[in-house]
Parts: structure tokens; sequence; C-alpha cells
């Protein structure tokens, strides 16, 4: 389906039918599988065939349409799917890295990333943290074995916009690697690879499924990098997903590209509504003419996306404006079908010091919005009155 538009790869790519001829993907539920003679199993463990399976963790029928629909989508050669994003964060990072290895991140990275990278440290992998924007830091920082660079192409939660070619051309002129996680893009609003990325991560459980039911993450990038080195890591580290998450994945795929559009249409009526509305100290929406990398969203984004944050000064002013809300739902999640709020300073990266958020940008008064596919006049109303709580 190579010369298919996103939106039928997202319906059809991937599927295998059984002898029963079912519309809906099959749902492989099974930990293991038969083998008719003992020489049978003895020759599928010396060498599995395109589509054939030992056990559940290392293989299944339903996770593999899973990752070759989602593979077809972003344009990669390959895909191995995980139990959750921050399975596909550290999935990522442990097949490639050992110690005394290099590597570049965007210091703008979601909480438990920091954490991983951290981790690493603790391991003798040296790890440099930089403004993601300053493409001059980047070049100051990558050096001959820098084994690999990693950021957000939208970071999480003040949606700055890295400039995915820009810093490729710099890591690759290096020797690295380029991870990037696209979350926030999502595969419909950016296609990482195409600008460079060598691998990219998508944690499944945000716009992917889109409805708040299952954890799932996932990681793309060449042949030879999924199968030759990611896949023989984590198949032993059990970071495998359930095939009854991948499935409700699949689902989710057929309706991603619609959702996200809807979206980001709602998101920058929002962020224009907004920007220099004197009750909001800062609109961060990369859709704006305001946002300091609308070039770059321009670039390598279709539309603003689905996020914005809203600065509105305070705690108090964050919490009234959020205890107001009736059609935003009040959680930590994102990238769902339902409109939700978030107080970053306080959930998502609470464990982060307070010197880190303030370099970050992550105030006290800052919001977090995803928003969803409810009728925009009502999202619009309810930030409304959200705002009109404040005085």
């Amino acid at each position: 389906m190579n010369d298919d538009r996103i939106d039928t790869k997202l319906v059809h790519s991937g599927i295998r039918r059984s002898q029963y001829g079912e519309m809906a993907e099959g749902l492989f539920l099974t930990q293991g599988y038969v083998y008719p003679t003992a020489e049978a199993a003895e020759a599928r463990f010396a060498e599995c065939g395109p589509d054939e399976y030992i056990y559940s963790r290392y293989a299944n029928p339903t996770t593999r349409m899973f990752e070759e629909r989602i593979a077809a989508v972003e344009g990669t050669e390959d895909a191995f799917a995980v139990a959750s994003g921050m399975a596909a964060v550290h999935g990522v990072l442990v097949p490639l890295l050992k110690a005394g290895d290099h590597v570049v991140a965007a210091r703008a990275l979601f909480g438990s990333c920091l954490i991983v990278l951290d981790m690493f440290r603790r391991f003798g992998v040296e790890v440099t943290l930089v403004d993601g924007r300053d493409l001059d830091a980047w070049r100051a920082a990558v050096r001959p074995g820098t084994r690999a660079v990693f950021f957000e192409s939208v970071s999480n939660p003040c949606l700055e916009v890295i400039d995915i070619a820009a810093v490729a051309e710099i890591a690759h002129a290096a020797g690295a690697l380029v991870i990037v996680d696209n979350a926030f893009a999502t595969p419909v609003g950016s296609r990482a690879t195409a600008l460079g990325a060598d691998l990219v991560i998508y944690s499944a459980t945000k716009h992917i499924d889109g409805g708040g039911r299952t954890l799932g993450g996932v990681i793309l990038g060449t042949r030879d990098l999924i199968r030759g080195q990611i896949e023989p890591c984590l198949k032993h580290l059990g970071a495998s997903i359930s095939p009854f998450n991948a499935w409700v994945m699949l689902k989710g795929m057929e309706t991603l590209a619609l959702r996200v559009r809807a979206s980001s249409a709602t998101a920058a009526q929002i962020a224009a509504a907004l920007d220099g509305d004197d009750r909001v100290a800062r609109v961060l929406y990369p859709g704006l003419a305001s946002h300091p990398d609308h070039a770059v969203a321009r670039r390598q984004m279709q539309g603003g996306g689905t996020m914005l944050a809203l600065d509105l000064g305070t705690r108090d002013r964050a919490f009234a404006f959020l205890n107001a809300l009736r059609v935003f739902t009040l959680s930590n999640n994102l990238g769902d079908a339902k409109s939700i709020a978030t107080h970053p300073a306080t959930t998502t990266h609470a464990k982060v010091s307070a010197e880190d958020k303030a370099v970050l940008g992550i105030g006290p008064g800052l919001v977090r919005l995803s928003v969803g596919i409810e009728a925009p006049e009502d999202i619009l109303a309810d930030i409304e009155a959200g705002l009109a709580a404040l005085g």
C-alpha cells in the first residue's frame, strides 16, 4: 500500500485475515503457539518464517498487524511495539548504549524521560542536555563518537519545536543516530523520518489509542535497526505490548487522522481567540505567528497540533481556571477524544526541580490543554468560563 494516502493506510495497512475472513482485525489473545510435530518446533526455533510465531513476548499476529500499520503510516521499514510510551523511550536506548557512550538530548523533555537519562548516567553513559532550539548548542555538544541524539519534536509541556532536519544534519555528520519522540506531532501531523530521524518513538497511549483505554508504545526505524538491534534485546526484557492493547491501537488508528485534524483545527481556534487576551500572560501554540518556533513548525508540521499551553501567571489563577472547567477533564493524559487540562508543575513535572522548571518555562501558572473532538463552540465556551472565574 505504498502509494496510498495516510488516511487509507490508517485503515487497511497490515491486515492479515484468518481462514474465517473476519472483517475486524483478529485478536490473537494467546501466550504461546502449537506445533504439529517435534521436528516442526525444532525448525521454528531454528528460524522463524515471516508469519510464524514462537511466543507472544517475541511476536504475535495482532501485534504484528499494529507494527506493520504504524510503519506504513510513518514511512519506515519496520516497527517494534512495546508496553507503554516510556517502555519505548527506555527500549530504544538500552540496545544502543553502553558504558562510555555519549548522548546529547534536549533539556525540554517529559519528566520521566529525564529520569531515564539520569539512570543511564549511573551505568556510565555520558549525557549532555542542551537547549533543543539552539542549533549552536547542538553543534557544541555533539562530537565524534557521540552515539545518539534524543529529543521531542514538540516538547512537553511548553511546546518548543525542534528543527529535526537541522539537528539530524549535525548528528549525522558526527556519526550519531537521531532518535525523535514524535508523540505531540503525531504521525498525521509530522513525518519525522522524512526529516532525518533514524528512530521514531510514540506513546501509543496518546493519540493512537485516542480513547483513554490502554497503554502502548512503538519504536520505528529501518529493518536493520529494529530487527537487528531493538528486537533481539527487547524480546528478552519483557517490554512487549499485550495483544489486546495492540488490537485496541489498531482500531484507534482507523480514526486517528480524523481526530487529529479535528482537534488541531479547534486548538488553532482557541489559540487565535486567546492570543493577546489580557487575562492570559502567554499562549503557547506552534500554529501562532507569535510562537518563537512558528517558522520551524510550518516547515515540519501540518498545522499547529492538538496541544497548547496557557500561562495564567500564578498557581491560584491556574487552579481557579481548572476548577471552573466542565467540558475539559482534569487528567495528566493527552491526545484523547476528550479534551484534557493539566497543571504540569504539580503533576506531570512535579518531580522536576524548581531550578529546572524555571529553565524549561514550567511556571506555577502554566496550564497544558489537550484539545479533543467535542463541538468547538462548547470547548471555547468552557475556556471562557474558566477565564471568567479569574475575576
